[in-house]
């Protein structure tokens, strides 16, 4: 009896296995099939637990601010330093950068590496001073960096219908001094009295020009590879005008440009400048405040090899921070 019901038993489980199986199929409708298969698969977008979100660097906020004398809004970007909130008995100096859209993420990044390895930086908040609203970036910095309206009249607008601007820079940086540095002094624990300047380029322009006109706007001034081919080099008939009426231009001043920003006919490398000495241009301007033996202007200039127009910017911060703000343990 016990057979018959082994037996029995597995009988029953081949009949279950057979009936499990599927039927046979040609080869060729079987590759058919899976071929399909892993196309639909592929094809399918992957489901995703949560909706996708910005990207948000931390102790980071943005405030739109509306300028007085133009009626344009400025975004300001505000970068917090490590352990802000940690420490509400201190203060801290604050960095104000230009071409903040590309500048701000990069000056943040750049000091929280350093600022955190060896003897650092000291810390400090960083302010980013981005372009108009709804202008492009070129439309922007073209008017609010350069000093007069004495522009490349060649160019061509990025913004169909709107001429080129240029000479907007003096209204900007009132709207840096009076708008601005107030919003900062008002919101964040800054050290007004220890406010640096960082720019490159047109940056570097503008920054040149509130340093020989109103010096004690910063203490320090960082200007990368400063544009003063603009306007035919209109900046050093500015300089002249205002050293005949500066005593004193009381600011510590660095300038840092790429070993290439010059002219080296003899040179078939690409990364050279093709026509601007913009190395020749600082020096003359370096050569010129120094021949007023200012008391209280201390000015220094650097070039960093292996470095043009477009990539010496992370170096001139690198530096820069190096310079105004030495480590916590210097």
């Amino acid at each position: 009896m016990a057979h018959r019901t082994t037996f029995v038993l597995l009988a029953l489980c081949a009949v279950v296995i057979a009936c499990s199986r599927p039927a046979a199929t040609p080869v060729a409708q079987t590759a058919s099939h899976a071929a399909a298969t892993a196309s639909a698969t592929a094809a399918a977008p992957v489901a995703s637990s949560t909706a996708p979100k910005p990207y948000v660097l931390d102790d980071t906020e943005v405030r739109t601010l509306h300028a007085d004398g133009t009626d344009r809004d400025y975004q300001v970007f505000v970068s917090l330093p490590v352990g802000y909130a940690d420490h509400p008995e201190r203060t801290y100096p604050v960095l104000f950068v230009t071409d903040a859209n590309y500048a701000f993420p990069l000056i943040r990044s750049i000091a929280r590496r350093v600022g955190d390895h060896g003897d650092g930086t000291e810390d400090f908040i960083l302010v980013g001073l981005s372009y108009a609203v709804g202008d492009t970036p070129v439309y922007s910095r073209r008017r609010d960096y350069t000093p007069t309206a004495d522009g490349d009249p060649t160019l061509t607008s990025d913004m169909p219908g709107r001429p080129v601007v240029h000479g907007g820079g003096e209204a900007y940086a009132r709207f840096i001094k009076d708008q601005v540095f107030p919003l900062i002094a008002q919101h964040y624990r800054a050290d007004m009295h220890r406010k640096i300047y960082a720019g490159h380029s047109y940056g570097g322009l503008l920054g040149a020009d509130i340093l020989i006109h109103d010096p004690t706007m910063f203490e320090q001034y960082i200007l990368g590879s400063p544009s003063f081919q603009f306007g035919k080099q209109v900046e050093f008939a500015r300089l002249r005008d205002a050293m005949a009426k500066q005593k004193d231009m009381p600011a510590n001043v660095l300038i840092v440009l790429g070993g290439y920003e010059t002219i080296e006919p003899a040179s078939r490398d690409p990364r050279y400048n093709s026509s601007v000495d913009m190395i020749g241009n600082a020096k003359r301007f370096v050569a010129q405040l120094n021949a007023k033996h200012y008391p209280n202007l201390h000015i220094r200039m650097a070039t960093v090899a292996d470095e043009d127009h477009l990539t010496v910017f992370p170096a001139i911060i690198t530096r820069g921070l190096l310079w105004a703000l030495p480590g916590k343990h210097a």
